[in-house]
């Protein structure tokens, strides 16, 4: 490696370091387009160039966690959401393509107009946050039980200078409104009995308070559906990120808990049932 001096001949000894560990060879391209917040083209037009020593060192550091199935979003820090860049840590999850049409169709269904908008389990923030960006009339909470990623969910506010309310609590607990226009969430949704066909970098690296839950996964869709009886408004939505096996017994749970409401299940781009929508 210390001889290697150019991007190309290190990207390619990055991806077969990483092939031979049984790893995608991409992560070594993303790795360094990262690091210089570079596009493919910047990394075309500096593959001849000598990468610095300091460079070569800290990839080959990286690599060295990625093959131990450490997440590279953490090694950098941050991840693109929604066309923004959010800065996350251990103590948040790594937002995923799923969340993003959660936000969109949440988006798409309403219009700028005054509302209150609660994010339950906000993590990092990158739904309450991508919410305020694109709806700048929505007055937005964001709720969490991690102290550590309320953290980071304030830095970001402050970064992308969208000003918002974090609570520190459980799903609606700390909200005094009771007249939510909009709850949205993704919350814990793993059953325990899922721990052995998880990803491993998942399983290992991300906080369990944002993964598992009781009831088959379904302990915190009940919880927020209980409190969400009392402080939705009439004309109210719910907008929640299911797991692909969940869709009926959320479905079922919140016709029960909202009959006279309608209960949608959306399935998302890959055909998987993925969006419960209450209306």
């Amino acid at each position: 490696m210390d001889k290697l001096v150019t991007y190309f001949e290190v990207l390619k000894w990055a991806s077969s370091f990483l092939e031979n560990n049984g790893k995608e060879s991409y992560i070594a391209e993303y790795l360094i387009l990262e690091y210089h917040e570079w596009c493919k083209t910047d990394l075309l037009l500096n593959l001849k160039a000598e990468m610095p020593v300091s460079e070569k060192h800290r990839l080959k550091k990286d690599l060295e966690k990625v093959v131990t199935n450490y997440p590279p979003q953490y090694l950098i820090g941050s991840c693109e959401f929604y066309g923004e860049r959010f800065l996350v840590s251990e103590a948040t999850l790594i937002p995923r393509p799923e969340t993003e049409e959660l936000v969109d169709l949440c988006l798409r269904e309403n219009t700028n107009k005054p509302q209150i908008v609660v994010d339950i389990g906000t993590g990092s923030g990158v739904i309450a946050l991508s919410l305020k960006k694109h709806r700048q009339n929505w007055q937005v909470r964001a709720v969490d039980l991690s102290l550590d990623a309320l953290e980071i969910a304030k830095k970001n506010a402050v970064k992308l200078e969208e000003e918002i309310h974090f609570f520190y609590g459980s799903t609606l607990e700390p909200i005094d409104e009771e007249q939510i226009d909009i709850i949205i969430s993704n919350p814990p949704y793993i059953s325990d009995k899922e721990w052995d066909v998880m990803d491993e970098s998942v399983r290992n690296f991300e906080p369990k308070l944002a993964l598992f839950a009781d009831n088959d996964g379904l302990a915190i869709y009940e919880k927020i559906a209980k409190e969400a009886v009392f402080k939705l408004s009439k004309t109210g939505k719910i907008y929640l990120e299911i797991g692909y096996k969940q869709g009926d017994a959320i479905q079922q749970m919140y016709q029960h808990y909202f009959p006279n409401k309608k209960v949608r299940l959306v399935k998302d781009i890959a055909g998987q049932d993925r969006i419960i929508i209450v209306s």
